[in-house]
């Protein structure tokens, strides 16, 4: 689908907020093209998920189970469906407690955080309650908010701000919901919250660690001088790290600030010059915004040899499996075959890439 007028001019106005347009990739971007494969037409998929109903009828799955997974395709479809207008823009998911009130500091560092986004074109997602999610809609404003409720028995009811919006979806299981927060932002970012916060983050890195999900700017965001997350970065520190519980890089895949204006800039500059990434059989391909000098290209190999399994990191066009994105086709790549397994040192990898421009613009886009 061709994009409409309203959206090139949104992008004209904020290039910093153009993501992908992964309307026609045939696969997740954690999964891998098949080199001189065929794409499997989406009707042969849809042929496949009605095999499955079959065989849970001869297979005589419960009422209860069925329920569950009949509820599950049902809010995924909708989930989905609203978001898809959207999917270009890139989007910032907020965490926080649904019990901060609205003169605490990190309320107010939650509006001017999502407020400081906005001014750049990106959307906040939140749980759509109140607190902290009710204040990173309000930093947003109806129209760059999208939200993402959950039905509990003794709350929440959405927040003012999204209320009634067409961007907003309630969903009956928390799997379902924290699916859609991560698929569809290009950066985390947690304020202080209870055990729904700690798990929503917590899985967001366990995702980003294991590949499960690409890789994304988390910021941990405390309220000014607090320490919230300060506490945690210590834990990790001197329990995670000192005990070996995590890889020695996995500290680097969040940054811990109380200040607004260093959360923006890590959120942006994620994106400075790195734009995306893509499997396509045993490699992974990396969009950038502007190329790299022979000189930046063989320090990158030098530094990062470790997480290769074979050959160099390769300077490319776009390969013939990615042209099913024509948006991204005139971005230069970078090619390695990476081992999938030191995710810590790829997010250090990116990082390099970004650090290739110091001077780039963080708003300028690709």
């Amino acid at each position: 689908m061709p994009e409409s007028q309203p959206e090139i001019e949104y992008f004209d106005l904020f290039p910093e907020a153009v993501g992908e347009d992964v309307k026609e990739r045939p696969q997740p971007a954690d999964d891998p093209a098949e080199i001189d494969q065929p794409i499997q037409p989406k009707s042969d998929i849809f042929a496949q998920m009605r095999r499955t109903i079959e065989r849970m009828e001869t297979d005589g799955t419960s009422r209860g189970d069925l329920k569950i997974l009949s509820k599950t395709l049902s809010e995924l479809r909708y989930a989905f469906r609203v978001f898809q207008p959207y999917r270009r823009r890139r989007k910032v998911t907020v965490f926080g407690s649904a019990r901060t009130p609205t003169e605490h500091p990190s309320y107010q560092q939650a509006v001017a955080y999502s407020k400081a986004m906005a001014g750049h074109g990106w959307m906040t997602i939140t749980g759509a309650g109140h607190g902290i999610m009710e204040a990173g809609h309000v930093g947003a404003g109806k129209e760059l908010s999208m939200g993402l409720n959950i039905h509990l028995p003794f709350e929440q009811s959405a927040n003012p701000v999204i209320e009634g919006d067409p961007k907003l979806v309630t969903m009956k299981y928390f799997f379902t919901r924290k699916l859609m927060f991560v698929k569809e932002c290009s950066a985390v970012t947690s304020l202080p919250g209870g055990f729904g916060t700690l798990d929503e983050t917590l899985e967001v890195l366990t995702l980003l660690q294991t590949g499960k999900q690409t890789m994304l700017p988390v910021i941990l965001l405390d309220a000014p001088g607090g320490d919230f997350w300060q506490h945690f970065g210590e834990f990790v520190q001197k329990t995670l790290k000192a005990d070996a519980l995590i890889s020695p890089h996995d500290d680097k895949l969040f940054m811990i600030t109380d200040s607004v204006d260093v959360a923006v800039e890590e959120t942006l500059k994620f994106y400075r010059v790195y734009h995306s990434m893509r499997y396509v059989g045993d490699h992974l391909v990396l969009r950038i915004c502007k190329s790299i000098t022979d000189e930046q290209l063989d320090a990158l190999n030098t530094d990062f040899a470790d997480i290769l399994v074979s050959g160099k990191i390769e300077l490319v066009e776009a390969l013939a499996e990615e042209r099913n994105e024509p948006e991204l086709v005139d971005l230069p790549r970078l090619k390695l075959h990476f081992n999938r397994k030191n995710l810590a040192r790829f997010r250090q990898l990116i990082d390099r890439i970004n650090d290739t421009c110091p001077t780039c613009s963080t708003t300028a886009g690709c």
